[in-house]
């Protein structure tokens, strides 16, 4: 056999492994973690939202959560559970990237690319998750508020650090309201298997997906608009994390009730990523 063949056999294996039953597994148990987290962060928020995380020491982000599941019943299992679960959610998206994803469109190069960044993503979050569960507490816990502001302070030091700070911002900013926009033209619905759904639960989830979705995107345009802020002013401090970005929102005109809102939001998207557990296509 020449090296052709085998590389054509080896390409075709993979092939056949990234369309298998073990990786759709994983891509659900994916999506089943995410939809704990943005649950868990979502219940954070709320409490927070009525007076009832002030000075807690508790945090509405993915820190917070993971503190949360810490302190259950089985608490290390439920880490290496959500750990071992992104960890899958990366490989589906590696494997995305390198063949293509579901749908008619899957192939694109831009698709491919986005896959890409997701698989990035996973994986570090994936990391972080097992360096907390092994105990390393400074590493899933950490604040995101401080990362942020850490992160923007070292930024702001380089040349045209301002510049770098504030396309971020607008970057941020775009991808929110990209987001929202596309969760409330119902865009999410071409990648689930709606036929697979009966009428109630496509309603069910098409209200939820909506709703998640939009909160979703409202999250990262507040956050993207921070760092804006932060760019013109030079000032690290005025960049925030997902906890203080969501507390924000207390701070507005409306008071808690927006970031009731949003909260019961973030709860919805959680629950939406649920609903891509059992319908997604993968």
């Amino acid at each position: 056999m020449d090296a052709k063949s085998v590389a054509l056999r080896g390409r075709g294996q993979a092939r056949r492994a990234a369309d298998s039953t073990a990786m759709a597994v994983a891509a659900r148990a994916g999506f089943t973690a995410r939809g704990l987290i943005y649950v868990l962060v979502g219940v954070i928020a709320l409490q927070i939202a009525f007076g009832n995380g002030d000075g807690s020491g508790r945090q509405a982000d993915r820190g917070g959560a993971l503190s949360e599941l810490a302190g259950r019943p089985f608490g290390a299992a439920l880490l290496w559970g959500v750990g071992v679960a992104f960890a899958g959610m990366a490989v589906w998206r590696l494997s995305e990237a390198l063949f293509g994803g579901a749908g008619e469109n899957g192939t694109k190069a831009s698709k491919r690319a986005a896959a890409a960044a997701r698989f990035v993503f996973y994986a570090f979050v994936s990391v972080t998750v097992l360096a907390y569960a092994v105990g390393n507490t400074g590493s899933g816990s950490g604040s995101s508020d401080r990362r942020t502001d850490d992160i923007t302070a070292r930024v702001l030091t380089w040349p045209g650090g301002q510049w770098i700070v504030g396309a971020v911002g607008v970057a941020v900013v775009g991808a929110g309201l990209w987001i929202s926009l596309r969760a409330l033209m119902r865009k999410f619905r071409k990648h689930l298997r709606t036929e697979a759904m009966s009428p109630r639960a496509r309603k069910v989830t098409d209200f939820l997906g909506m709703v998640g979705g939009a909160a979703r995107g409202v999250v990262f345009a507040a956050a993207g608009v921070f760092a804006l802020v932060a760019a013109v002013r030079h000032q690290p401090g005025q960049a925030k994390g997902l906890d203080d970005t969501l507390r924000s929102f207390a701070d507005t005109p409306a008071g808690p009730w927006l970031l009731t809102l949003i909260a019961l939001g973030l709860v919805a998207f959680g629950a939406f990523s649920w609903c891509n557990a059992r319908w997604r296509k993968v």
